[in-house]
């Protein structure tokens, strides 16, 4: 099984991190770091049932409480059984006293949970979880800017990662040949 949280928490009330996980795979996507990352897409608005993905990556939306929750089935790569899933988790009245001033602070999580079957047990590792750690380093990043400006500590590719990018930039073009 393969647990994976990236989370961040941010100056902002709940309902102002829930509107980011709202508009995800819509025309005001303000979440989702597509202008770097193939889009998230949808045949239809971000309800339980819609099939959609991002990439080569497949699966479709298995629960929404809006402005708080969205969880996506698997669907592909082959050999990916699990889900993932953003959340809000509001932070004020918490023991470490998070807030800044009078402002609420709001973590945005994304939880991937996975048990991966044959050969994905080896590209799971090898080559989808760096791809999907840099992803949603660059989504909470987005979110962070999109709530407050800026970035304090931005995310960082490893070379690693950078050339898994540049490997998938070549063959992405020769696998949609081939599934057309």
């Amino acid at each position: 099984m393969l647990h994976n949280l990236h989370a961040r928490v941010l100056p902002a009330r709940e309902a102002e991190v829930g509107a980011l996980l709202d508009g995800l795979s819509g025309t005001r996507d303000r979440l989702w770091p597509h202008d770097d990352w193939p889009p998230m897409t949808f045949e239809g608005p971000l309800w339980v049932g819609a099939s959609g993905g991002h990439g080569p990556v497949r699966y479709r939306v298995e629960a929404v409480t809006p402005g708080r929750c969205v969880r996506f089935r698997f669907m592909r790569p082959r050999g990916f059984d699990g889900f993932h899933e953003f959340s809000t988790v509001p932070l004020q009245g918490a023991p470490s006293g998070a807030s800044i001033g009078d402002r609420p602070m709001t973590e945005l999580r994304h939880l991937l949970v996975i048990r991966p079957r044959g050969l994905a047990r080896l590209t799971a590792r090898l080559f989808w979880m760096p791809l999907h750690d840099a992803l949603l380093e660059d989504c909470l990043d987005r979110a962070e800017r999109q709530l407050t400006g800026a970035v304090a500590r931005p995310a960082r590719r490893s070379p690693y990662v950078r050339m898994l990018r540049r490997v998938a930039a070549v063959l992405a073009p020769k696998v949609r040949a081939r599934v057309r």
